[in-house]
């Protein structure tokens, strides 16, 4: 890897900052439920300390997986995927392509018409369809026919501006953004799923196979001209904006990063050397696991209960999936130990993933005085009813968790540019 270095940015599962501490300050004097609920704020945020001791700490653990990572398959907590993809975006491309964006609970579907350096993006349209639940746990079968006939919706509504070239089908790039061993840069097989997703019979198979025996069975013409990552679609993307672009990173429901790295420091390559001279390597670092992340109660217990224990601990203290349960999870703790809505726990608090990151964001972004989408969020997800004596400083006391819980993307974010120079 030479002088690129990729440098890991830890972002606490779950923290709090101590203005949330100064707000209830007054009422911890007279009521011991309120001292106990600061108590467990305090407590978390010094569990979930990041200084920049502690995160060179990560990177120098993360820079050994990836070396192992690329020296032999197997080696390493980083699977460090080799991409098959050799070349990047130079913004001479021109014609009509098509995007599918598979890589949460919802996928996208994109058109682009492409007018080389001159005319760039001549036009592009995209909508983005929501995954039922049940598929995301269903049959491979279910779930790519549900894919494919979106997607030839979509096809069907294509109009004005939009021109495929005469003779050619229409090719699809096909953004898959979870763990695949690649064959080629059109065929990879699934490794397993993330994010929630688990649907046995896809495992060991090709997905572009899969998807195209759907597009097959509905009478799509169509074509998957490359299979790639999310986050290498990211990187694709930069580098048709900014030549010098040579990393990328997803934090989104999921996390990963890819780099280009170059050919021959890679020993578990045994192809003969691309002409470029370099390789798009696919990191997933949503595996990584060190002693020195700080992991939680709440972290330990969500990883035990999910689908995959043991695998995916930084994606699970960092991504979108998981954020809002961590939070509902301390929230619930406060609840039973604080009596913090009340003399009793409410009941929907109980449900694992009712809340949601979506809806932890848009209270963090509540600006009314009286933080009133705070309180429509907690009534309508939670059903939390409040006394008036105590609605005012419980919803103060919710919107600086929350807010701070969010808050440390940015404060980590800050001390990861630091790291990223020191190693450099």
């Amino acid at each position: 890897m030479g002088k690129v270095t990729v440098a890991a940015t830890v972002v606490c599962a779950a923290a709090v900052c101590a203005a949330a501490a100064l707000v209830v300050r007054r009422r911890m004097k007279s009521t011991g439920r309120w001292a106990r609920a600061v108590a467990i704020l305090k407590e978390m945020e010094e569990k979930c300390g990041t200084p920049i001791g502690k995160l060179r700490q990560v990177a120098d653990a993360m820079t050994v997986e990836m070396h192992a990572g690329l020296a032999s398959e197997g080696g390493s907590k980083l699977k460090m995927l080799i991409s098959y993809v050799d070349n990047l975006p130079t913004g001479d491309e021109k014609g009509l392509f098509y995007a599918l964006d598979l890589g949460g609970t919802n996928f996208r579907v994109l058109r682009v018409q492409l007018g080389g350096r001159e005319g760039r993006v001549v036009k592009q349209e995209f909508e983005e369809v929501s995954i039922p639940p049940h598929l995301m746990t269903g049959s491979s079968h279910e779930l790519f026919d549900y894919i494919a006939a979106a997607l030839a919706k979509f096809v069907a509504t294509e109009g004005e501006g939009f021109h495929v070239s005469p003779g050619r089908q229409r090719e699809l790039g096909f953004t898959f953004s979870f763990p695949v061993r690649q064959t080629s840069i059109a065929s990879g097989d699934l490794i397993k799923w993330t994010k929630g997703f688990s649907i046995e019979d896809t495992v060991g198979e090709d997905v572009v196979g899969e998807l195209t025996k759907a597009m097959e069975r509905i009478g799509l013409d169509m074509r998957v001209a490359a299979l790639v990552n999310d986050t290498i679609g990211t990187l694709a993307g930069g580098r048709y904006h900014n030549k010098d672009a040579i990393a990328a990173v997803i934090l989104g429901t999921g996390t990963n990063a890819a780099y280009v790295e170059r050919a021959h420091a890679i020993p578990k390559w045994h192809g003969l050397l691309p002409k470029s001279g370099e390789m798009v390597i696919n990191m997933e670092w949503g595996n990584f696991r060190s002693s020195h992340l700080p992991l939680t109660e709440y972290d330990e217990a969500l990883d035990t209960e999910s689908l995959n224990p043991g695998e995916q601990i930084f994606e699970k203290i960092i991504s979108g999936m998981y954020l809002g349960e961590i939070v509902r999870r301390v929230l619930c703790r406060m609840a039973e130990e604080a009596n913090f809505f009340g003399d009793t726990v409410p009941p929907k608090l109980k449900i694992p993933f009712i809340l949601r990151t979506p809806h932890m964001s848009a209270m963090h972004h509540d600006t009314s005085p009286d933080l009133r989408v705070v309180g429509k969020k907690l009534k309508d997800i939670l059903e939390v009813l409040y006394p008036v004596d105590t609605v005012g400083e419980q919803l103060v006391l919710c919107w600086h968790f929350i807010s701070c819980f969010e808050a440390i993307f940015f404060l980590t974010r800050k001390k990861q540019h630091e790291i990223k120079n020191s190693y450099l």
